[in-house]
């Protein structure tokens, strides 16, 4: 991630918020990024060596930190102007939130918007079936977070996993207009490229924390499964035969719930089927997303 680390470094020490403390850590780098921190060494503090991936990286970071907001960036996401310093205020005047929000934007690897990250307002029946917070742009009160801390253990979905475990224990999540962050997809990223990875990390978690995997989590998989098409720059291709496919698959992982999950299957699933084929019918052929 060296390529995109100068662009996240300075979308924070270019923030107008002046008590910023920013800690890199390092999963011992072999790729020029410890070169590029040691330029910046008398604006941030930055460590390097073995680690068990992201979640534990920003775990580590974490602990660390003395400040009573939060906020953490992978290498290749960036901040825009002044997000620290809306959060700030937000929080401030808000003593009863423990978690702000705001828009973000999807960038390819080139820093070019694709399109806007599709954040919700919070909803905490919606969480259970969906991520709609915008990683980077989440700011969280340290109070807060000090009573669930990411879970090194979980190496993927890891934000989804603590935004769950953060609404169980009760904390205030608020969603704002503003745009704060830039989140990057690319070919190179986890989302994509441990796509079979990052679903079923997702559909454990969800297992763990909600005992029931929603139909549009199966249906993906099972989509990916059949066509290895990513469903971000290539769309989810809807067919009877990948929707047939999807319910031997559901009814696996959702063995303890099977008459809810064969209801939701054979009712909302097979309509929204039928609507998205006669979409693509009425749209026509379409090329590239």
């Amino acid at each position: 991630m060296a390529r995109y680390l100068p662009e996240a470094i300075e979308s924070v020490l270019s923030q107008d918020y002046p008590h910023i403390e920013y800690i890199v850590v390092d999963g011992g780098s072999n790729d020029g990024s410890l070169e590029i921190l040691e330029r910046y060494k008398d604006r941030l503090s930055y460590s390097s060596g073995p680690d068990r991936g992201p979640s534990d990286a920003a775990f580590r970071g974490l602990r660390r930190a003395r400040g009573e907001i939060l906020g953490w960036l992978n290498a290749d996401d960036s901040y825009l102007p002044g997000a620290v310093q809306t959060a700030v205020e937000y929080l401030l005047k808000h003593p009863n939130v423990d978690v702000v929000y705001g828009e973000g934007w999807w960038i390819d690897e080139n820093g070019a918007v694709i399109s806007r990250y599709p954040t919700l307002t919070f909803d905490a029946k919606v969480l259970e079936r969906d991520c709609f917070i915008c990683q980077p742009s989440a700011f969280l009160r340290a109070t807060a977070y000090r009573r669930t801390e990411l879970d090194p253990e979980v190496a993927r979905s890891f934000d989804y996993d603590l935004w769950i475990r953060m609404q169980k224990a009760g904390c205030c999540f608020e969603s704002i207009p503003q745009y704060l962050a830039n989140s990057r997809i690319h070919s190179g990223s986890k989302t994509l490229y441990e796509r079979r990875e990052v679903f079923e990390a997702s559909m454990s978690l969800l297992l763990r924390h909600y005992g029931y995997v929603p139909l549009p989590w199966i249906v993906g998989y099972t989509a990916f499964r059949m066509d290895g098409r990513d469903q971000f720059f290539e769309t989810l291709e809807y067919t009877p035969w990948k929707y047939l496919a999807s319910l031997p698959v559901g009814l696996t992982y959702n063995w303890r719930r099977p008459l809810h999950f064969f209801g939701e299957w054979f009712g909302k699933g097979a309509r929204e089927l039928v609507r998205r084929a006669a979409a693509v019918r009425t749209a026509g052929p379409r090329r590239g997303n």
